[in-house]
């Protein structure tokens, strides 16, 4: 398993995270995501000193292509899962070792984390989480998915791909949820773990927000139109029940 981490411009931030992850063995791909000519020159010194893998996207494609191209990219080389965790140090790597206990129980499914925040959350985030829970429990007509919006889970490698090949996914901040539901629907289970999440004082937001809600509210949109397309078999497993293991 290695680790995918996508990268804006928070790579004043990322050294951390890689350094505790590859004290837990891990190898790391950091995805540059069109960051400015600091943050590239950063990364490229970090790829050196650290050895990781380092991937570069021209122009800035968003959080979701990023991770994509991580995907992609660890396919290419053998693995079978994928840790994603965001760059600015928000997750807590002590939870890793619980997640990769999930993750070994259960293979094919993802082990994703549900937030359990401190006073450093902006309490508008934490309000809107609720409205994509909302919508995400009418989405696959299941309470399954406890958090879609987290970016910190384990991703078996195969189905993802195949997806990304079958489906255009949300490229920016919708990506974390459109996939899970998508996942979801194509009967991939997903495993919830409470993790510690806060939000770093020299942290960046790359969130955006008119362009990212519009953009939210567009796959919720869809994502509501392909639950109608799949609602005799939504129907169906909440009556019977699935057999995702």
């Amino acid at each position: 398993m290695c680790a995918v981490i996508p990268v804006y411009n928070h790579a004043h931030l990322v050294g951390a995270t890689v350094s505790r992850l590859q004290s837990q063995g891990f190898n790391c791909i950091l995805v540059n995501d069109g960051g400015d000519e600091e943050a590239t020159a950063l990364l490229r010194e970090l790829s050196e000193s650290s050895g990781c893998e380092l991937v570069e996207q021209r122009p800035n494609g968003g959080k979701g292509r990023a991770v994509i191209l991580g995907l992609h990219h660890a396919a290419n080389l053998g693995y079978s899962h994928v840790l994603q965790i965001d760059a600015d140090g928000q997750h807590d790597t002590d939870d890793v070792p619980r997640l990769l206990s999930l993750a070994q129980r259960y293979p094919q499914a993802v082990i994703t984390g549900v937030p359990e925040y401190d006073e450093s959350v902006p309490k508008h985030r934490l309000y809107s989480r609720y409205i994509t829970h909302v919508w995400v429990w009418i989405e696959t007509l299941s309470l399954e998915i406890k958090d879609s919006m987290c970016g910190f889970r384990i991703y078996p490698v195969a189905p993802v791909v195949a997806l990304s090949r079958q489906v255009s996914l949300g490229g920016r901040m919708d990506f974390d949820t459109e996939i899970l539901v998508r996942l979801y629907w194509r009967g991939v289970r997903i495993i919830s773990l409470p993790t510690r999440v806060i939000y770093p004082e020299q942290g960046i937001s790359n969130f955006r927000l008119w362009r990212d809600n519009l953009v939210i509210s567009w796959m919720h949109t869809r994502l509501v139109f392909g639950m109608l397309l799949r609602l005799p078999k939504l129907l169906y497993w909440q009556l019977r029940g699935r057999d995702c293991d």
